[in-house]
């Protein structure tokens, strides 16, 4: 019986726990106060070339924070390099990018890391494919 009761428990315990989800700023906190980053996952461009791509910070209803944008490629040229978006911000940057005629074919990697006022930062990545005119 005991064992029963323990099995109930447990799964009571589970199932309370599955309400809420593990936020980017650290802790146990509700999806509405998460934030990510989109971006689009490749773009390709030709030496000699510049593209406006958009970045777009994903807000959950209740995050209401600043957040530093920070990007970052080698090979390529990225503007702006950082960006604070305030909470009453628009949620949508262009950035652009240039490639150098001169820039090798192939793939660039760049890296957008967000980091809020309060918590923790996150990132992630796209990838530049640079061909020939």
């Amino acid at each position: 019986m005991k064992t029963l009761i323990s099995i109930f428990m447990m799964l009571a315990l589970i199932t309370i726990t599955g309400c809420w989800n593990t936020s980017n700023q650290g802790g146990t906190a509700p999806v509405s106060e998460e934030f990510s980053i989109s971006v689009p996952s490749s773009t390709t461009v030709k030496q000699g070339e510049e593209a406006m791509i958009v970045v777009s910070l994903k807000r959950g209803v209740d995050f209401k924070r600043d957040v530093q944008l920070d990007l970052t490629a080698t090979g390529i040229t990225v503007a702006p390099k950082n960006i604070l978006v305030k909470a009453s911000d628009k949620a949508e940057m262009q950035v652009k990018i240039t490639v150098a005629k001169g820039a090798a074919i192939g793939n660039y990697p760049v890296s957008v890391k967000g980091t809020p006022t309060t918590g923790l930062a996150t990132s992630t990545e796209f990838t530049i494919n640079v061909v020939a005119p």
